[in-house]
Parts: C-alpha cells; structure tokens; sequence
C-alpha cells in the first residue's frame, strides 16, 4: 500500500476525530434554556372513589397543587365540601366541583339529588310494570295508564291513553346509583322525577287507574301526541275520533235600530223689508212706512 495514501488517511481520521470532540464539549457545555415556571393552584381533589349520594368526610378531601386553569366551581378550602352530599360520581384525585355536590344541609343519600322544585314520586311495580326490571335509575319512562273514563260511554270499554312522557327514573328501590351496564333489578317500587303537578296527576292515577312503564331511549326527548285508544277499537279496527269541543252558542242576532224619517221643516217666511219716508212740511214732520211689496 501507498505509504503516502495511509498517511493521509490517518491524519484525516485524527483531525475528524478532534473536531467530534471539540463539537462534543461544546454542545455540553451550552447553557440551556430556562423552563418557564408552571403555575398551580391549591383545589380540593378526591382522595378516592365516591359514589353518588355519599357525605363527604376529611379523609374523602384533600388539598392538592393543579396545574394550568382552576376548573369552573372548583373549591379551595376543604371545609367547604366536607358534610355534602354527592350528586354525580366523583373518582380519585378529580377536582370537587360545587355543580356536583348537594346544597349545605342537604345531606346525602336520595333526598339530595332531588333538583329544586322536583320532587321524588314513588310507584308500585311488578315484573311486567317494572318492564322485566330493565327501569333502572338514570333510565327514561313514559307512563301508560288504562281505566274507564268517569261518566263516560261505558261500552268502548277499557280506555288506555300515555299520561307522562319522558319522566326521569330516580331510583329502583333503594338503589338509587345509575348502572352503565343498564342490569335489571327485579324491584317493588321506583321512584320518578316529577313536578309537583306530574305528581298530582300520577297520585290519581295510581289510585283510580292501572298504571304501565313503557321504556324509552334516554337520548329520545320527542314527545307524541296521541289521543289514546278503547277496547272497542282494537276490534273494530279503527281510530279513535278525535274530542268535539262543544260549539260556542250563536250569539243572538241583532235587531237593527229604526231610524225615524227626517221631517223637512219649511223654511221660515221671509222678512218683510220695511223702508221710513220722512216729510217735513214747515215746522211739521211726518212719517211714511212702506214695504218693497208691490214692486
């Protein structure tokens, strides 16, 4: 081999080796850049777990840094959550919102998942109301009711009509926590989210009426309008009538007025134009008074 090319070659080899160790201390030796510092705030955060309808105690609650953004509603100091009730499930180490908890003094259990102005109606059911168990909590129910009408026509027969719809079912029995799995639960009595006038309705129904939960999609808030169906028209074949508002009474025709014939006066008689001629005869004075007649 060339003495010469292996030379070259060598010395080639020993100024790029050089030059990678110069490159190397260099880039170590670079300052890096300064982190910008992340800020955290002090919330209260799940020290575990929590199921829906629990009261909160110290040991559940705990300070903690977050990063970033507060969440909306989120507390600062443990003393404002211990003692309130959950509402929606709560899991380790996510932030405690207010939206999520029952009002202070509420308490847990049902009673604080009840919303402002609703209220907790309970209904008798069996295998085939309860829909096979299937009406579970967080489930969405219409509510079929069947009967005779009060001094209606007796002979259509039973009269079934969709009283409720779209009705929250709060809990089945004395469990109230929402089942993503959707089990059935053979129960005795759920208990709806009503307004306090559905509940007026549902108490007269329960008592006069035999009442049917139907099961609907929670996604599905359509609400139908239907006019009920009879006994007689399941055999019959055809549709109920729709209700005949009784007509409003004719109003009573009016009588025109009579108005009396105009009398056309005659016109006054034209006054007379009288004219004075004044004579003056030496010391005497007459005076001559004629009308323009006669002309």
């Amino acid at each position: 081999m060339n003495k010469r090319f292996v030379g070259v070659l060598l010395f080639a080899t020993i100024v790029a080796t050089v030059a990678s160790l110069l490159l190397y201390r260099l880039l170590i030796n670079r300052p890096q850049p300064a982190k910008a510092a992340v800020v955290t705030t002090q919330i209260v955060l799940a020290t575990r777990d929590i199921d829906v309808g629990t009261v909160l105690k110290e040991e559940d609650v705990k300070l903690s840094d977050w990063p970033g953004s507060v969440p909306v509603g989120a507390s600062m100091k443990t003393q404002d959550v211990v003692g309130r009730g959950i509402t929606t499930a709560i899991y380790a180490k996510e932030p405690i919102i207010d939206s999520r908890l029952a009002p202070k003094g509420a308490g847990g259990g049902l009673a604080a998942m009840i919303p402002p102005g609703m209220r907790a109606f309970a209904i008798r059911v069996n295998e085939v109301v309860g829909v096979s168990g299937f009406v579970v909590a967080g489930m969405h129910v219409d509510i079929l009711i069947s009967g005779n009408k009060p001094g209606g026509d007796q002979s259509m027969g039973t009269l079934s009509k969709t009283l409720l719809q779209n009705i929250e079912v709060l809990s089945a029995g004395q469990d109230y926590k929402k089942d993503a799995e959707g089990k059935p639960i053979a129960v005795q009595v759920v208990n709806l989210l009503v307004t306090l006038e559905q509940a007026e309705k549902l108490s007269l129904a329960a008592a006069q009426t035999n009442i049917q939960l139907v099961l609907r999609n929670p996604l599905d808030r359509e609400v139908a309008v239907t006019s009920g169906t009879a006994m007689a028209y399941l055999f019959t074949g055809t549709k109920p009538k729709p209700e005949v508002q009784p007509a409003a009474p004719a109003p009573h025709p009016r009588v025109a007025a009579v108005t009396p014939p105009v009398v056309k006066q005659a016109p006054p008689p034209a006054k007379k134009e009288e004219f004075t001629m004044e004579i003056i005869s030496g010391t005497k004075k007459t005076d001559l008074k004629f009308t323009g007649e006669g002309k």
